[in-house]
């Protein structure tokens, strides 16, 4: 039994209390125990002291100076809980112990009796209260140590009560399983999830516990099945005893071991692929003794040597094979392995092999010393020829043109491939042809002049060539298609260059090509083919490098009069008027000294001479010098295209300068090139442009092409800028034409029906076609709906009002009516009408549209046309009211107020019931009605709302 002297040996004590009881204790403890002792009076002396260092117990009288021992020991247990603390007092009562125990202590001692007994029953219970701290200590220790045991993420954990059954699992054995853990706890632990439906597995697992149930250990490796492949998992069951013996619990880990189950099987099978590579391998292994002696000849010895593994046993020692003095002992000693001695040794047939050879300290089978041995034979030939091959390359490197190349590789052969004739045919696309670029004399000597080959001829070298196959002969004679049957060639060789040629290589002897020639040669033709791509793709890269200079500096032309229709498009969106964007134009083009000069003029008939309307740039006074007039030839180029209408560029005027007056005024002003455009738009024409630079060929096909849109652009803006202003102008011109175009679609239908036509308007414009109503005179619309249907140009009739005598119908056209190119130019077609021999047409052209552009589309659109009359009307704000009321109708309810107004649906009496409208227009009566009603609101709110139309009751109606 340990006494309390020492089992407090090493323990640290600090003892809290005023003397003189407490400092006749301190010396007591001192000279009974080896304790290391520390002494204050007050509790926070104590607290700061505890703060400082480690005290391993803590011993305090119930009455301190300023505080309580309970108040001590309740501060201490906030900074060291698990302290051990021991009170006592000689004044102590029940309520003092209950105060003690209630703070923390670990033992109260009620001093009594003589000073020696208190101090020896006080000593006994620091020993305890210390033994007890320890044991807690201990116990939570190997808690912890069982918890990161069983929290093991690696390991699956169960703990089994004595029946075998399960009372818990950590979180990886619950991650196997789905089912959750409250729901598998007390069932017998082979019969759980994890194996569940594996009576075999089942068995090997009760196994396993059924020893821990008797008290020893069970140990078993089991192979579950999974969704891929099987799990293997190695299971241990340990007992868990008490102090007693008795059996509390049981302990079962499951580690997962597929991988190294696994991994041993595959060093398995790899020692197994080592014996058979080993035994199939062309390096020979070697085993010997300190005596040379062999204790292992590896079966593929005769790889090498030609000798079998019995017959090298018999020869004797590794020196009749290997030679004597073919390495050093000592350094062999020293270093355990010397690699890549070299050396000869004659094989069975007489041939004789360099190898190259490791010698290497082992301890197997009986020998000490192993020698792997590789034949280098082939190796050290190759060593020499790409030696030569490898300066071949080098001077290909510098050489700049295919003949240089061709006559490198001939000069070189011998040196490669130990052949003296040799020849290098090149192709040339141009001819189809392969002709001989290069020779060796011993190639003219065997063979003669080589000629030329057509690619598409029968022979071994176009056959090489069209193919791309190597051809190796030992005796070329043996070739059905041999040009030359009287070359003294034997031993030939004929390998395509890529798309630049054939190498041709050979000897007199027969049989000059074995494997290692046959590489060589073909390593020498490879060197020449990368040469000779090397040489085209260098070509090719200056003629690219020479044509991207080209094209950026195109680009950067471009980019610039890019930038310049930048600017112009955003001046014409913001341009109201055709002047404003005439001069936008000219002075965008020569903002910046994009180009010298710019105007833009149009044709005055009387003259028939381009007039300048705006200008822009360096003139001084070109404009004023000249007279533009418009012809073909021989004139300025605004003139030439005024006349074409087809885009005009002089690239170099002082290239006809004695031809062509205008040339000596544009060179006096720097003018060295010159272009000039169209502005013309839908058939329309808005004069030229003509724009001056102060370089030759400034205008390429790119520019030009640029420019001739740019003057698409702004005839189409000036268009756009007329019919705006013609919707603002209440001034029209009333023209009327008379004209006679049998093949116009009215015509041909009031001609072949003998009726009269007359165009009532409500013209539509749909993906189909154009809908429009025509009044019917001289026909019944039956007769017409006969005619029409044999007319290519009408998609659909139908019937809208209808007589004996005539009626109105709505045509359907398969080409866009002329009411609406008008529409485009700002011109209004009022009033169209055809018979059997002649058509009128009346149109209301605004004053700021051309009547010469309205008469020239008119006439594109029908034949034979003549003005009759024209005359200048002023229309009333009328047309606004009509505008605004067709921007609140919708196109169906204009065509269903339309077909309603055509019908006689307004008249009085109704010619047309709403009925008869509804079907006409396949909808139902109510949806008429509802369109109808629509369209009368919208027309008298538009009436009433926008020019405030009252009506008074006249006293004389009634």
């Amino acid at each position: 039994m340990v006494t309390p002297s020492e089992s407090l040996r090493s323990v640290r004590v600090l003892l809290v209390g005023p003397p003189p009881w407490m400092t006749s204790f301190e010396q007591y403890l001192a000279a009974q125990t080896e304790t290391a002792i520390e002494s204050v009076e007050t509790t926070e002396e104590a607290v700061a002291r505890l703060e400082e260092r480690s005290i391993d117990c803590l011993v305090c009288e119930y009455d301190l100076d300023t505080s309580t021992g309970v108040e001590l020991v309740e501060k201490v247990r906030e900074h060291a809980p698990s302290l051990p603390v021991v009170m006592c007092t000689g004044s102590g009562s029940e309520t003092v112990a209950s105060r003690a125990i209630a703070a923390g202590v670990s033992d109260y001692v009620a001093l009594d009796g003589p000073p020696a007994e208190q101090f020896d029953n006080l000593i006994e219970r620091i020993d305890r209260s210390v033994r007890t701290a320890k044991r807690s200590v201990t116990q939570r220790d190997r808690a912890r140590q069982f918890d990161a045991i069983f929290h093991d993420t690696r390991t699956a954990t169960w703990v089994l009560d004595p029946n075998g059954a399960l009372l818990r699992a950590n979180e990886t054995a619950r991650e196997q399983i789905e089912a959750p853990i409250d729901t598998v706890v007390g069932d017998p632990f082979w019969m759980l999830p994890w194996w569940a439906g594996e009576e075999d597995v089942q068995s090997d697992i009760r196994g396993v516990v059924e020893p821990a149930l008797d008290g020893t250990f069970g140990n078993a490796v089991v192979t579950i099945a999974t969704e891929g492949d099987p799990t293997v998992v190695e299971l241990s069951a340990q007992p868990v005893h008490d102090e007693r013996g008795a059996l509390v619990s049981v302990v079962v880990t499951g580690v997962d071991i597929t991988d190294r189950v696994t991994l041993e099987r595959e060093l398995r099978q790899s020692e197994e692929l080592h014996r058979v590579t080993l035994n199939n391998m062309t390096d020979t292994v070697l085993i010997t003794d300190e005596d040379g002696e062999y204790t292992y000849v590896c079966p593929n010895v005769h790889f090498i040597f030609g000798y079998t593994d019995e017959e090298i046993h018999e020869q004797g020692t590794i020196d009749d094979l290997l030679g004597t003095d073919l390495f050093d002992r000592e350094e062999l000693a020293a270093k355990g392995v010397l690699k890549n001695i070299e050396c000869t040794a004659t094989d069975k047939a007489g041939r004789e092999h360099t190898l190259l050879v490791n010698v290497r300290e082992v301890s197997i089978q009986d020998g000490s010393i192993l020698f792997s041995c590789r034949d280098i034979t082939k190796r050290k030939q190759r060593e020499e020829a790409l030696a030569t091959l490898h300066g071949t390359a080098r001077d290909l490197l510098y050489a700049e043109t295919p003949y240089e190349i061709a006559q490198h590789i001939v000069d070189d052969t011998p040196g490669v491939v130990n052949l003296g004739a040799s020849a290098v045919y090149l192709f040339d696309d141009d001819a189809n042809e392969l002709r001989p670029t290069a020779q060796s004399s011993r190639m003219k000597e065997l063979h003669g002049p080589l000629p030329s080959v057509r690619a598409d001829a029968p022979g071994l070298t176009s056959d090489s060539f069209l193919d791309d196959e190597s051809l190796f002969f030992d005796d070329v004679h043996d070739a059905d298609c041999l040009e030359n049957r009287a070359t003294e060639l034997r031993s030939a060789a004929y390998i395509p260059l890529g798309e630049h040629g054939v190498f041709i290589a050979g000897s007199s002897d027969v049989g000059q090509f074995d494997a290692v020639t046959r590489e060589l040669a073909d390593l020498l033709a490879a060197t020449a083919e990368a040469a000779l791509d090397r040489v085209q793709r260098e070509s090719r890269l200056r003629s690219q490098d020479r044509a991207l200079q080209t094209r950026n500096t195109q680009l950067t032309a471009l980019n610039q009069i890019n930038e310049i229709i930048r600017e112009i498009d955003q001046a014409l969106v913001q341009a109201e008027t055709r002047t404003e964007i005439e001069h936008a134009v000219c002075e965008r083009l020569t903002a910046n000294d994009r180009f010298a000069f710019a105007w833009i003029g149009t044709v005055d008939s009387p003259s028939n001479t381009v007039e300048p309307r705006a200008w822009a740039g360096s003139e001084r006074g070109y404009l004023d010098e000249l007279s533009f007039s418009v012809a073909e030839s021989a004139v300025e180029p605004a003139g030439r295209t005024a006349a074409t209408q087809r885009v005009t560029t002089v690239s170099n005027v002082a290239g006809g300068l004695r031809e062509e007056a205008w040339r000596k005024n544009a060179l006096s002003r720097d003018y060295l090139s010159v272009v000039s455009v169209p502005l013309a738009y839908d058939e329309f024409t808005y004069g030229v442009l003509t724009v001056y630079a102060n370089e030759q060929q400034a205008f390429d096909e790119l520019i030009r092409e640029v420019l001739s849109e740019l003057g698409e652009t702004v005839a189409s803006a000036t268009s756009a800028v007329e019919r705006k202003n013609a919707l603002l102008s209440t001034s029209v011109t009333r023209a009327e034409f008379e004209f006679d175009d049998p093949a116009f679609v009215l015509s041909r239908l009031a001609r072949e029906a003998a009726c009269r036509l007359t165009y009532r308007g409500g013209v539509q414009q749909t993906d189909q076609g154009s809908y429009l109503f025509v009044t019917v005179d001289g026909a019944s619309p039956s007769d017409i709906e006969q005619v029409a249907e044999r007319l290519v140009g009408i998609d659909d009739f139908q019937q809208i009002r209808s007589t004996n005598a005539g009626g109105v119908v709505r045509l359907k056209l398969s080409q866009p009516f002329l009411a609406l190119e008008l529409a485009d130019h700002g011109a209004i077609l009022q009033h169209l009408t055809v018979d059997e021999t002649i058509g009128t047409v009346v149109i209301d052209i605004p004053q700021t549209v051309d009547l010469r552009h309205i008469s020239r589309l008119v006439s594109n659109s029908l034949d034979t046309i003549d003005l009759q009359s024209k005359q200048t009307l002023d229309r009333s704000s009328t047309q606004d009211l009509y505008s605004q009321f067709l921007e609140r109708v919708t196109d169906r309810q204009l065509e269903v107020v339309q077909t309603a107004y055509y019908s006689g649906f307004f008249d009085s009496p109704r010619e047309s019931t709403g009925e008869d409208v509804a079907a006409t227009l396949d909808i139902s009566p109510t949806a008429f009605y509802r369109h109808a009603r629509t369209v009368q609101r919208k027309l008298f709110s538009t009436l009433f709302e926008e020019i405030g139309v009252t009506v008074s009751p006249s006293p004389d109606r009634t």
